[in-house]
């Protein structure tokens, strides 16, 4: 239900946000009972912050289809042609709106006075519950990779620097998919996203956690 480009970013602002709290454990002796708050700290936050973000979705699900009500009702009851062409084209990317002749515009608007009228209010379907549910699992998974290492090693500066590792593996994997899908230079974006991501521990570290 996500495209590629919203799988990425929900990746990323989950293992933006664990990286701000292991971060910090570089910054601190990585006491037992640190390290524990931390990751408890870690998984809350990520837990709260992927229902947010899920209830996120819903509103712009919402509010998707309350826009795309409203263009069709407009369409449907608008005589100047002008008017409805315009409606028309601002529901279009703008590359594609910009290549239409007007009697292309007509034969969309001849295909959408055909549709079905409108429900009167929109609704949240069933996909739209399903993608919320992938935001969730998608904040919230993307922690456990950076995460793991603390709960199965004993020795929890080994277990900082395999984590790191796996999130500076996780960063580059997240710039690659970016730069691939957004049409710009994968390996560069991939060392980029590190790059950002590193500075942000850093800063992290600065200021104290």
């Amino acid at each position: 239900m996500l495209d590629q480009m919203e799988r990425i970013s929900e990746i990323l602002f989950g293992l933006i946000m664990v990286l701000t709290f292991t971060g910090s454990l570089s910054a601190t002796g990585l006491d037992h009972g640190e390290v524990r708050n931390t990751l408890i700290g870690a998984l809350g936050c990520n837990l709260a912050w992927g229902i947010i973000d899920a209830l996120m979705y819903l509103m712009a699900c919402f509010g998707e289809q309350g826009r795309r009500l409203l263009m069709l009702r407009s369409v449907k009851g608008t005589s100047e042609l002008g008017e409805v062409y315009k409606t028309i084209a601002g529901a279009l990317p703008s590359v594609v709106a910009s290549s239409l002749q007007s009697s292309e515009f007509e034969i969309i608007r001849q295909k959408l006075i055909q549709l079905p009228d409108p429900p009167a209010r929109p609704k949240l379907r069933k996909g739209d519950w399903i993608g919320a549910a992938g935001v969730f699992l998608l904040v919230f998974v993307s922690t456990l990779p950076v995460v793991i290492p603390f709960t199965v090693l004993g020795n929890h500066q080994l277990a900082l620097r395999i984590s790191n590792a796996i999130a500076i593996v996780m960063l580059f994997l997240c710039g690659y998919a970016f730069g691939h899908y957004s049409g710009h230079r994968p390996w560069r974006m991939g060392l980029l996203m590190v790059i950002i991501g590193l500075v942000m521990v850093g800063i992290t570290i600065a200021l104290g956690g």
